[in-house]
């Protein structure tokens, strides 16, 4: 047979997206060149054997390569031309374990990936990744890290030119299908994936099951071009169950995602368990991509004296711990420790990928003591009050850089820190640090930084004092597009700043004090832009909750009471189809924010102003509510203690977290675009991550890949609803598709 094979696969075509029993499509186009290159032929070299034993593969053979750390697999490739080009490997693993391997290219490592269990050594998956390569001959070679050595390697697909359309837009993250399987009944299982931002119109969808390691068989009939998931109601669930999609695009099947394996007898319950070390509480998850693979990995603290932030692959396999030193030990909520994180509506960490090579970094607010994850400590700072900023490499928590927090309000002591990620220029992300501290007993020093990390150094790109100006802040802080011209800006409760730290507009004027919740994005749909709606806390001018809109402040309309009232708890969502746009309520009454009426004329009748959901399929919000996933019935209300209920999380085991209401996360992080829940269990040695089981014919492209929503789920704070930047509710218009780019591209 011929040493390489060329299959040229076009993407043009047409998505169809399901919205209200309508069928609409949306424009991409690329095209793609792809050579395969098979393991067991010259010029390859395989440091083991060719083996055909396991049934499945390409060609004549597999590689099989030796168990040692210096075993490899190398291909010589020729692209047509110099530039970025997609390499899928194809492998398979029998074993229950990874097996991390240095992808080299050219003699230089290009990144690590690691290749997770198939379910089988018949089982085949195809791990991609993103390159650089020179026109002519180059070298690509796979090296195992440990003495596991390599999976099985079948072949090597080298696709240049044939990226997905890429925009000129902002870097996020390269994600996979998400795969995830819940058993949904005593013999269904929905199985669900991503449809990515920027997915090629056309692309349709084949979903395939693997029992019990055996062979793959294709569950569908014909390609799925709607939800994107599937009930598969022919499973043997007595025995263990890995599935995988292959997207189709112009009638080509393309390489298969990644799996998820359902294990033998699984309980039926829409919950994903991944394991942790045992540990203190833990009040807050973030995710982020820390191996490279596409799939969200899981950064989480402990609460104990002194206190530790974990970090684990998605499948529970333990990565490293920082600990976060003597001066965590005081953690007092408002003057604590200059290295505590975690209390009160502070934070100091978060998870992203900040120099976009496509392998996400720990953001987190330290100072001396702290030991980072490769046991170095940290000693740079001339005192125990001064604090950093350090970029903690995502796979070992050692420091990448390190950068001193400014001195402006030292006198005052340490700040606490809440910390974001913004594409504050319109393409690169940046760290935005909110940190603040008392004034003897009195108010707050505050001040905003913005951080850039390139790699290897972190460079403050620009600080932003209070000082004695009237910008109220809150409990939660936003990193959003409020004008729609591409850039992020920085917004608080009472104040926004632009993407380069200068003040955008201030509510302060119109009276607009402290209070505990926010919320930006379309409410509503036949206005341009995005608007505003928060409560206040204790408000002097009775001043209880108000509407605004976002790009400038200009109020649109407030709603007042005689006397003063801690407001605390406000939200924003479409849950009344009957009305247009979004209701926003806290305790007053259930209003449509675009007319200011009541949906709800009875003002006893509300749901409880919690955290958004969207759970159910349809495209109306779901509520989250102390541990309870509720549904607003408006031909049906009720008080707040007695709305229909979807589930409760304490049947399965959770915990609540942070305020003893709340989960340790919330966002859509795997299948489809419906939102996952993450909490632990009582023992803290268990994520519990709640994922839909209910089947949708409603397409949309994952929410991770919003800019809006993407930015809001690297913020803590008193956490709070994520919003898209598009309206998402009954009558919604096609979403346009985001104007970005991946990560690594």
């Amino acid at each position: 047979m011929s040493v390489k094979q060329s299959l040229k696969i076009s993407t043009a075509g047409a998505v169809a997206v399901l919205l209200l029993g309508s069928i609409t499509t949306f424009a991409a186009d690329a095209s793609a060149a792809t050579t395969r290159y098979e393991a067991e032929s010259a010029p390859a070299v395989c440091d083991g054997t060719i083996d055909s034993n396991h049934s499945g593969f390409s060609g004549s053979g597999f590689c099989n390569g030796a168990n040692a750390v210096d075993s490899s697999a190398q291909f010589t490739v020729t692209p047509e031309a110099a530039g970025t080009a997609t390499l899928g490997i194809r492998f398979a693993n029998g074993t229950t374990s990874a097996r991390p391997v240095d992808l080299v290219v050219n003699g230089t490592t290009a990144q690590s990936v690691s290749f997770e269990p198939t379910g089988a050594w018949s089982s085949w998956s195809t791990k991609s990744v993103t390159v650089p390569l020179n026109s002519g001959g180059n070298t690509v070679r796979l090296e195992p890290t440990t003495t596991a050595g390599l999976p099985n390697i079948d072949y090597l697909d080298v696709t240049d030119g044939g990226d997905p359309p890429l925009g000129d837009g902002r870097k996020m993250e390269s994600l996979g299908r998400g795969v995830v399987a819940v058993r949904s009944g005593s013999d269904s299982v929905l199985v669900s994936w991503r449809l990515l931002g920027l997915d090629p119109e056309g692309i349709g969808f084949n979903v395939y099951r693997s029992t019990a390691g055996g062979q793959e068989t294709k569950l569908n009939s014909s390609v799925l071009t709607g939800g994107t998931n599937y009930v598969d109601s022919t499973a043997n669930l007595s025995q263990a169950n890995t599935y995988r999609v292959r997207p189709v695009i112009d009638g080509v099947e393309q390489p298969a995602s990644g799996a998820f394996t359902l294990s033998a007898n699984h309980a039926t319950e829409p919950v994903v368990r991944v394991p942790l070390r045992s540990g203190g509480p833990v009040k807050f998850v973030w995710v982020g991509d820390l191996d490279g693979d596409g799939e969200y990995d899981y950064v989480l603290d402990r609460q104990t004296s002194p206190q530790t932030i974990e970090a684990y692959r998605s499948n529970g396999e333990f990565l490293w711990s920082v600990n976060m030193g003597p001066n965590s030990t005081d953690q007092n909520n408002i003057e604590g420790g200059s290295s505590t994180i975690d209390v009160g509506h502070n934070d100091g960490v978060t998870v992203y990928d900040f120099d976009s090579d496509g392998r996400a970094e720990v953001a987190v607010r330290i100072a001396n003591g702290v030991r980072f994850g490769d046991g170095t400590t940290y000693d740079d700072l001339p005192n125990n009050t001064r604090q950093a900023i350090a970029i903690l490499d995502g796979m070992t928590g050692a420091a990448r850089a390190t950068a001193p927090v400014p001195t402006d309000y030292l006198s005052d002591g340490p700040m606490y820190a809440r910390f974001g990620v913004g594409h504050l220029d319109g393409e690169n992300p940046s760290l935005v640090a909110y940190m603040k501290n008392r004034i003897g007993n009195g108010g707050f020093n505050l001040m905003f930084t913005a951080w850039r990390f390139s790699g290897s150094t972190l460079t403050q790109e620009w600080k932003f004092l209070r000082g004695n100006q009237n910008l109220p802040d809150g409990h939660n802080t936003r990193v959003i597009d409020v004008d729609g011209d591409g850039r992020d800006e920085v917004a608080e409760i009472g104040f926004v700043l632009n993407g380069d730290g200068t003040l955008k507009y201030s509510l302060g004027p119109q009276g607009v004090v402290h209070g505990d919740r926010f919320h930006i994005a379309d409410m509503d749909p036949n206005r341009p832009g995005l608007e505003g709606y928060a409560v206040q806390q204790d408000n002097p001018s009775g001043l209880r909750e108000y509407y605004y809109a976002a790009a400038t402040g200009t109020m649109i309309w407030r709603h007042t009471a005689s006397g003063t009232a801690d407001v605390g708890r406000g939200m924003a969502g479409d849950i009344d189809p009957r009305h247009p746009g979004m209701e926003v309520w806290s305790f007053s009454g259930l209003y449509n924010a675009p007319t200011n009426r009541l949906a709800e004329p009875n003002t006893s009748l509300q749901p409880w102003p919690q955290t958004g959901l969207w759970w159910d399929g349809d495209i109306t919000m779901e509520l989250l509510n102390d541990g309870k996933f509720e549904k607003w019935d408006p031909n049906d209300p009720r008080p707040t203690n007695s709305l229909p209920r979807l589930l409760s999380t304490w049947n399965y085991g959770a915990v609540d977290a942070s305020q003893n209401v709340q989960p340790t996360f919330h966002g859509d992080i795997l299948g489809d675009w419906r939102e996952e829940v993450v909490y632990t269990n009582a023992s803290y040695d268990e994520l519990i991550i709640f994922t839909t089981d209910r089947p949708s014919s409603t397409r949309l492209y994952t929410l991770a890949h919003n800019p809006a929503y993407r930015n809001d789920m690297t913020v803590k704070g008193y956490m709070q609803s994520h919003h898209v930047d598009y309206f998402l509710g009954a009558g919604m218009a096609r979403p346009p598709q985001p104007d970005i780019t991946y990560s690594g591209r």
